[in-house]
This record gives C-alpha cells, sequence and structure tokens, in this order.
C-alpha cells in the first residue's frame, strides 16, 4: 500500500504544512523511489543528476504543490532510494523508458518535466520518443549529447577510481562527492557536512565507490543507442545558473541548436545567483520560474495541516 508522512525536511515556514508521500513504482528491471507533494494539480516531474537524487529538490517541490501543481521528484534507477538490480541499465535511454513505465504506473499520461544536467538528457530523450507524454522541458544545466558523461562527471570517475584502489576506500564516495557538491553551489559553505552526508549516503564504502563508478560508465551511450533529439516537439526552456555559465553555456548553445533545427520551440533564461545547483543555490527563484514556464492558472491550495505520522494517499 502506498503512505506518506509528514516530511520534516520541508524548512519553509511561510508555505502551508505539506505532507510528502513515498513512493515505489515497479518498472520491470526494479522499482523507482518517487516522492510526491500534492494532489490533483498539474503533474510537475522533478529530475536529478548525477551524484544527487530526489532529496536535491526538497524546497521546490513543497513550493510548486502550495502553488496548485502536484509535484513528483524522482529518484532514477540506480540513484538514492531506487533499486540497483542486477540487470538495470542505468544510462540516458533506459532511465527514459523506466521513467515512461513510473509514469503510466502513476496513470500520468502527461506531464511538464523540469531536469537537471543528466536528467535533462532523460527528459530529452522521453519528449523525443513519447511525445504525448511531455508538455513542457525545462533544462537545468543539461550536459551536453555527445560529450557523455561529461567533463565534470570524468574528472569524478578519475577521482573515484584513486579512492577505489587505495587505503580510504572504507569512506566511501564522500571524498571526492564533496568537493564536486561544494563546487556546484554559489556559496560553497552552504553545503554543509550534514548536506554532503545525505547526498552520499546511497556510496557508503567500496562497494558505494564501485557502484558510482559504474553509474558514470552507463552515461556513455552504445553503439546501438542514440538520443532522438530531433523528435521533440514540446516547448523547452534551457536555465543556466548565472555562476555556472563558463562550464554549461556551450552544451546549452548546442543542444538549443539541435532542438531549435527541428522545430522545438526554444527559449534560454539565466537563472540569477545560482550556481550548477539552482534547486539548492535559489529554490524560491527557482520554483517561481518554473511557476511561470508552466503558465497554467492553477487555484492556490486551501490552507492545511497535517498531523505528523503516516497517512493514507486517499486521505
Amino acid at each position: 500500500m502506498l503512505r506518506g508522512r509528514v516530511n520534516p525536511e520541508f524548512p519553509d515556514s511561510r508555505t502551508d504544512i505539506v505532507y510528502i508521500e513515498h513512493l515505489r513504482i515497479p518498472v520491470g528491471a526494479g522499482a523507482l523511489h518517487v516522492e510526491r507533494v500534492g494532489r490533483g494539480g498539474p503533474p510537475v516531474v522533478l529530475l536529478h543528476g548525477f551524484a544527487t537524487c530526489a532529496f536535491l529538490w526538497r524546497s521546490v517541490a513543497p513550493r510548486l504543490a502550495n502553488a496548485g501543481f502536484t509535484a513528483l521528484s524522482f529518484d532514477l534507477m540506480g540513484y538514492g532510494e531506487s533499486d540497483r538490480a542486477e540487470d538495470s541499465g542505468y544510462g540516458v535511454v533506459a532511465q527514459a523508458e523506466y521513467l515512461d513505465r513510473a509514469l503510466t504506473a502513476l496513470r500520468l499520461p502527461r506531464a511538464v518535466i523540469v531536469a537537471q544536467d543528466i536528467g535533462a538528457l532523460v527528459g530529452v530523450q522521453l519528449a523525443a520518443r513519447r511525445p504525448e507524454r511531455v508538455e513542457r522541458l525545462l533544462l537545468i544545466n543539461p550536459t551536453e549529447p555527445e560529450d557523455l558523461p561529461g567533463a565534470s562527471i570524468r574528472v569524478l570517475q578519475r577521482a573515484a577510481a584513486r579512492i577505489s584502489l587505495g587505503a580510504h576506500g572504507m569512506f566511501g564516495a564522500a571524498q571526492v562527492l564533496a568537493p564536486f557538491l561544494r563546487e556546484s553551489i554559489a556559496d560553497p559553505a552552504l553545503m554543509s557536512d550534514l548536506l554532503v552526508g545525505r547526498y552520499t549516503a546511497p556510496y557508503v564504502g567500496d562497494e558505494g565507490v564501485a557502484h558510482l563508478l559504474q553509474l558514470a560508465r552507463s552515461l556513455e551511450l552504445e553503439e546501438d543507442e542514440e538520443l532522438q533529439l530531433g523528435s521533440v516537439r514540446a516547448p523547452v526552456m534551457i536555465a543556466l545558473g548565472e555562476l555556472d555559465i563558463a562550464r554549461k553555456e556551450e552544451p546549452a548553445i548546442t543542444m538549443a541548436t539541435e532542438l531549435a533545427r527541428t522545430g522545438a520551440s526554444v527559449v534560454e533564461e539565466i537563472i540569477p545567483g545560482a550556481g550548477y545547483l539552482p534547486a539548492e543555490d535559489q529554490p524560491v527563484r527557482l520554483a517561481e520560474m518554473i511557476r511561470d514556464w508552466i503558465n497554467v492558472s492553477a487555484p492556490e491550495r486551501v490552507a492545511h495541516t497535517s498531523q505528523a505520522g503516516e497517512v493514507s494517499p486517499e486521505s
């Protein structure tokens, strides 16, 4: 039975108290973990990127819910609390297939997709393969399809490989992910040890380092795989963190050019004061950008409180 509980991680006291449902959605090769905030409003699917998880959206999702939307934060297969089935593929094409199956299981024929870096390519692949599924795409600091897994992930791979071969593998991937995470936000001091620990929890010990390396390798396209950018018809916004433009401007221009060439409507925006992870740096501005981009007249939520503890999703 699907169940939910009050989420104490939502820090914004100015919004209504909301409860979050933690769902496990079977998709064939395993199950995806999905956090759903809000019920009955237009669905907004939130996809993280490499080395993060649904936790990335903890300050964005409740703001969307309180604006009348249903926010669904996914852990991609192999990330966060989603399964690591032995026969699972973790590449972009496979992740788009899992997402498609999950939306079917959730009875969501159509949704807005908001996605970060690698997750952006998953959203694009879904929009290309199943155009009826995707109403709009907001791609945040997208990775260039022709350069998978991407320069920053290659640096991370080398560091993780050194750790796995050294004497400190027992500490897992925290040694390599901590600098990666702190460099991804405008003020590294705000990426506390507690936050780093939350993001690196799935990669504890030698096994965690090996899994991180497996996820990185899986991003490289196989010979029989091809991202179908030419089939995207949904309107697209490409958003870049103001402080991350140097390393993401070229991939964004490449993707915008490719999408526009095939007829997709593409706009580009800058998120002021944000680095690589705007959901960490500027959640308020990002939530406002998402609401404006969706451009749906959704009613404000009625003030509501839920008692802490488990509640049925039907309640």
